[in-house]
């Protein structure tokens, strides 16, 4: 059945997948929409950004970082001391300050325009909100590297 170490890295690694896979199929589909030319694509995608935020994406990354704490202090073997550890955290912070910060401003940006009805600027948002999910998800592709080859150890 595994050990507790063994089913806290299950979640850890199965919560990661399901917010970088988010991200990236976000990602695909927000580009999709915005090259569409389809009006109702974009308002349709940036409508459906309120609900897989808060419902997919938040509660995986804050099971990655909870599950991956719980882990280091269940280890013998890991301490926050460690360079890759420290470095993994830095990412996450980034990931989710850029997240937290730069695409729900984005994100909501997106929204009220398309309230407006000002289809441009709903399209524009969402290319600047591009531009960060994409950053995000690099940040967490560096963290996937760090947290597999843990660098240093």
């Amino acid at each position: 059945m595994g050990n507790l170490y063994d089913w806290l890295l299950f979640v850890h690694v199965l919560a990661a997948m399901v917010w970088l896979g988010g991200l990236v199929t976000l990602t695909a589909f927000g580009m999709r929409a915005r090259h569409s030319g389809d009006r109702d694509a974009v308002a349709r995608f940036v409508g459906n950004l309120r609900v897989i935020g808060p419902a997919v994406l938040a509660p995986s990354a804050l099971l990655v970082v909870a599950f991956g704490i719980w882990m280091v202090v269940k280890s013998p073997a890991w301490d926050f001391g460690q360079t890759w550890i420290s470095f993994g955290l830095a990412l996450f912070i980034a990931a989710v300050l850029i997240g937290a910060v730069y695409l729900s401003r984005t994100g909501l940006a997106a929204e009220r325009a398309v309230k407006a009805g000002d289809h441009d600027e709903a399209a524009r948002q969402l290319a600047r909100w591009s531009w960060g999910i994409r950053l995000i998800v690099l940040l967490l592709v560096i963290a996937t590297w760090d947290m597999v080859i843990k660098p240093g150890v």
